[in-house]
């Protein structure tokens, strides 16, 4: 237990020192933001900082730090480290770079940033690969709830009737996403989710609590060891498993939706990686939980294997119901069915941002938005019905290519305004070199014949390698990146 309690330490000890570090690395200072300068009553809505926050966090969390961190827990608790470390100086300087970023230029989705920085042909890519990424998440987050609402209400016990059917659910949760998506920030996402950004904190206390009142034993990450019962490698599969909770590619593109909404650059700190921090914490309390609640067999979780062989909602269920009691089971009900609908809005307002950032569309006007969020929800309708289940396998991994793309797109900014770019090129470097290995080893991208383990991990890092040393001799000295 005294590994959680250090971790613990460590994030909250890392938000005051390394977080400010970061700050004053960035150099936050009193112009006029974005909200201020361009406020359209739409997106551009100066709001105050502790409702920000919240949505923040729920907009990059939702389901992700616990559903992740019970998955990385199939490692035992040597996921608390890269929680940890992962959130302090990949995850943290992520979101605190897209979102800074993003305000320094008029609130710009992440693909026009990377053009700045990285150059046209970047800018095209990413604006592709980051719509079909939030265009995937919605969808995927819409069907999840739908199925599980119909399930709850009978469906589970050939109940017959509109409550049971999936498909009327689905129905209603895209209804909600046009609305969230269309009408103005503060309409629908500033006012529910502070509430359910409070939920998902209180979920996280109550399991804590649980755990340790309860007399579960927290097991301590060292000696080190890989307690995955198949036997997966720690590297790269748990830093590819654990994206929310320690570093996600999916929260720069969450990021500028807030970032036109500071009303001072000097809340990017608390903001943005502050957020991120507590996504961290709640992650890491779940990977706890997960840890010492279920049976350890020979040194291996063979017992959270079980547990998550009915469903990973069905195991955060599990989770609360053990730690709190009927108050856990309702407030897990929320948690599984809230939780991703409000990453599934925000995933489709983030599409059309994207979208009308690259078509230059402003998105005052009604008409303007009816006309991206029209086709964007009724392709999502289109796609909910096929299985894309093989698709989503690929989400994990384009989520963390997505990171470090960010990461690199930040250290060429900071090399280009003349400051230590090594923040963020070193995470950018790590985070390549876990993609990459992950990627040669992997049959969703290289079919039935990916490399062996060590061959991967050889070229991955030796991309990662190649990266770092040509960024640290061509990158910019001090050369303003035209816009």
């Amino acid at each position: 237990m005294i590994s959680f309690f250090v971790c613990l330490a460590l994030l909250v000890g890392g938000y005051f020192i390394y977080g400010g570090f970061v700050s004053k690395t960035f150099g936050p200072d009193d112009r006029e933001t974005p909200a201020v300068t361009m406020e359209d009553g739409v997106d551009y809505v100066v709001m105050p900082t502790w409702r920000i926050f919240l949505i923040q966090l729920l907009n990059i969390a939702g389901l992700g730090p616990i559903w992740g961190a019970v998955g990385g827990a199939m490692w035992g608790p040597s996921v608390f480290l890269w929680i940890t470390f992962g959130t302090i100086f990949c995850g943290g300087v992520h979101d605190f770079a897209s979102g800074f970023m993003s305000m320094r230029h008029e609130g710009l989705s992440v693909p026009e940033l990377t053009g700045m920085y990285m150059g046209n042909v970047m800018k095209q890519v990413m604006r592709v690969f980051s719509t079909v990424l939030l265009f995937m998440v919605g969808v995927v987050f819409a069907v999840g709830p739908a199925g599980l609402l119909a399930y709850l209400c009978g469906g589970n016990s050939g109940g017959t009737g509109i409550l049971t059917n999936k498909y009327f659910w689905l129905t209603i949760v895209f209804i909600y996403f046009f609305i969230a998506t269309f009408l103005s920030v503060d309409k629908i996402i500033g006012k529910l989710y502070p509430i359910f950004g409070i939920c998902l904190i209180v979920m996280a206390i109550g399991v804590g609590i649980g755990t340790i009142a309860k007399g579960y034993t927290i097991p301590e990450v060292f000696p080190l060891r890989n307690m995955h019962p198949a036997g997966t490698s720690i590297f790269p599969a748990m830093f590819i498993s654990v994206a929310c909770g320690a570093c996600s590619g999916f929260h720069s593109t969450q990021s500028p939706i807030m970032a036109r909404c500071c009303k001072s650059e000097k809340m990017s700190h608390m903001v943005f990686y502050g957020a991120m921090v507590c996504e961290g914490i709640i992650a890491l309390v779940w990977a706890a939980a997960s840890c010492a609640l279920f049976p350890i067999e020979g040194g291996l979780m063979t017992g959270l294997k079980e547990a998550m062989s009915v469903g990973q909602a069905g195991c955060v269920y599990n989770i609360c119901a053990t730690t709190m009691g009927g108050f856990g089971a309702v407030i897990a009900m929320l948690g599984v069915i809230a939780c991703p609908i409000s990453s599934g809005d925000t995933a489709f307002r983030s599409a059309r941002l994207t979208i009308a950032d690259a078509l230059k569309l402003d998105q005052k006007s009604y008409k303007n938005r009816l006309i991206l969020t029209i086709p964007l929800l009724a392709l999502g309708v289109l796609v909910s019905q096929l299985d894309y289940t093989s698709i989503w396998n690929y989400f994990a991994s384009t989520n963390q290519i997505l990171a470090a793309i960010v990461l690199w797109t930040a250290a060429m900014y900071l090399a280009h305004e003349g400051k230590n770019a090594y923040i963020c090129a070193i995470p950018a470097a790590f985070m390549t070199a876990v993609t990459m290995s992950f990627v040669f080893n992997s049959k969703l991208y290289l079919g039935a014949i990916p490399f062996f383990p060590p061959i991967s991990k050889i070229l991955g890092i030796g991309i990662a390698v190649v990266l770092f040393v040509l960024f640290v001799l061509k990158a910019p000295k001090g050369q303003k990146a035209a816009k």
